[in-house]
């Protein structure tokens, strides 16, 4: 079993984002060729910078939703 994965990428202009998957090749390859339309594609954010690994879904989604309101012991800086 594939575990789940929060990732950051990043923009050469340090745009960030944030987000969960459970296949991070896959997921980064679509970041990098801007097939996803949307923020990541408008924004060029095709640099990964971070990776965390959860066994649970739920786990993941936490850290995710914890990194993405910059509160608590563990925020991304």
């Amino acid at each position: 079993m594939r575990p789940y994965t929060v990732y950051i990428m990043a923009s050469r202009s340090r745009v960030l984002y944030i987000g969960v998957t459970n296949d991070l090749a896959r997921r980064v390859f679509e970041h990098k060729r801007g097939l996803v339309p949307g923020f990541t594609a408008r924004y060029r954010v095709n640099r990964l910078v971070y990776v965390e690994e959860f066994d649970s879904i739920c786990d993941a989604i936490a850290r995710e939703k914890q990194l993405k309101d910059g509160e608590g012991p563990g925020r991304f800086r």
